[in-house]
Order: C-alpha cells, then sequence, then structure tokens
C-alpha cells in the first residue's frame, strides 16, 4: 500500500497560445495579483503565477517549438488545464516509492528544480485518473 502522503495543494498550471492575453484576463477580469514572467529553459516554458488565497494558478506558455507545452498547445490550440502540483515532504522518496508501488515518473530519473526553486517530479497521467500529477518537494 502506498504511504506517500501528498499535502497542500501548490497550484493549477494552465497552458495558453498567449501569455500576455491569459495574463490580461486573471489580472483585468478577474482582478487578481500576477508574477512577472519567468522564463524556464530546462522546462521549455514562460511562466507566471497567479497569487489566489488558497492556492496558485501557473500560466505555462511554450519556450521554444520543442516545448512540452508546443505539443500540449497543438492538440488543443487554445490551451486548458495541464497539471496539478502537490506537494510532498520529500520528492525523491515520494517518487520511490511511487515507482516500487507500480507508478511511472516521466523524464530521465532524478527531480529537476522547479519554478520555486524546489524539486519536482511528473507522475505519469494514466497512472493517476488521466491527470498529469507534479510532486513538489519541501
Amino acid at each position: 500500500m502506498v504511504s506517500t502522503k501528498i499535502g497542500r495543494l501548490n497550484h493549477i498550471a494552465i497552458a495558453v497560445p498567449d501569455l500576455s492575453e491569459a495574463v490580461k484576463v486573471y489580472r483585468g477580469l478577474l482582478g487578481c495579483i500576477v508574477s512577472e514572467p519567468m522564463a524556464l529553459a530546462e522546462h521549455g516554458v514562460t511562466i507566471v503565477f497567479v497569487e489566489l488565497d488558497n492556492t496558485k494558478i501557473e500560466l505555462l506558455h511554450p519556450l521554444g517549438s520543442d516545448s512540452p507545452i508546443e505539443k500540449f498547445l497543438q492538440k488543443r490550440p487554445g490551451g486548458g488545464v495541464h497539471h496539478i502540483c502537490y506537494e510532498v515532504e520529500d520528492v525523491e522518496a515520494a517518487g520511490r516509492q511511487l515507482v516500487q508501488e507500480g507508478a511511472r515518473v516521466l523524464g530521465d530519473g532524478p527531480p529537476r528544480i522547479g519554478a520555486h526553486g524546489k524539486p519536482v517530479l511528473f507522475l505519469e497521467p494514466r497512472d493517476f485518473c488521466g491527470t498529469l500529477i507534479e510532486l513538489e518537494g519541501a
């Protein structure tokens, strides 16, 4: 039985075809606080965070034609929910345990550093009810 316990919902990530327009929607129409854009070359994205009282929304835009978000938007030109990020105490231990239980971790092995400067892993959507899950370490 899996003892990996997810913690707080860190963010919901939404892939967007036009980051400036998406910022206008969240900042202008919805009145949210939105961070400045941040390029994450290792992940192939430019992101902004929309701050909410209880979590964040991460708006993702492709950084280059080989970005996984570019591929996502080719299938869904209007954009959409890309992944959900949960916090865990120890992302490496959580990843090892999930693999032992039969879940699949995406990528080439060890966690990478994510947008918050913390280690992250992505989990195969087919193993988690069709949803791409990101785990972020403490």
